[in-house]
């Protein structure tokens, strides 16, 4: 009797240890199924951690070099001293411009007088860029949004140099990577 009630109770225990077996693997199972989801959303997170660190980087690469190819603009566009310095202009901000033939028209005009004669030479008008602060807003449409205050000094025959300060409302495109339309307004 006492081998029975002591082969009842080990068996009684095994099953015990087979059912407490059983939930524990079932248990290593689940955490196991956990781990890999945890590790999936950490890769997934490290790949939109990534892609957001290059459009960063990529958006502030593309934010620098529109103010600076807006201000490169600006020292061209206000630094001259004769007719022929003037007609130069456009020549030498070409590459970093893709202006429609009107507003190209519109910026650089021919600097010529209603007789033809050069306005830049007899009036003695001169140009000298002085110096600019280049700012940017937000990125639309693959447009980055730019702002240059530029200050001028100018003058003309028999009057002081003055400092004139302008504004310039530039739009960069980043995939040419050149400014595809610039607005002047002058600050009084």
């Amino acid at each position: 009797m006492k081998n029975k009630v002591l082969l009842s109770i080990m068996g009684l225990l095994l099953v015990g240890l087979g059912i407490m077996m059983s939930i524990t693997n079932g248990k290593r199972v689940q955490i196991e199924q956990v781990r890999k989801e945890v590790s999936q959303v950490t890769k997934t997170q490290k790949h939109v951690t990534t892609q957001i660190d290059n459009l960063q980087n990529t958006y502030n690469a593309n934010d620098a070099k529109a103010k600076n190819k807006l201000i490169a603009f600006a020292k061209a566009y206000y630094t001259f001293t004769s007719q022929s310095d003037y007609d130069k202009r456009f020549n030498q901000v070409s590459d970093i411009l893709s202006l429609t033939n009107d507003e190209k028209n519109q910026l650089f005009d021919s600097g010529l007088d209603d007789t033809g004669g050069s306005r830049i030479d007899n009036l003695g008008l001169t140009s000298e860029y002085q110096t600019a602060t280049g700012y940017t807003s937000d990125l639309d449409n693959q447009t980055i949004k730019s702002l240059a205050t530029v200050i001028v000094e100018t003058s003309g025959t028999g009057q002081k140099a003055i400092n004139q300060t302008v504004l310039l409302h530039g739009w960069f495109d980043i995939k040419t990577q050149k400014l595809t339309s610039i607005k002047i307004n002058q600050i009084q």
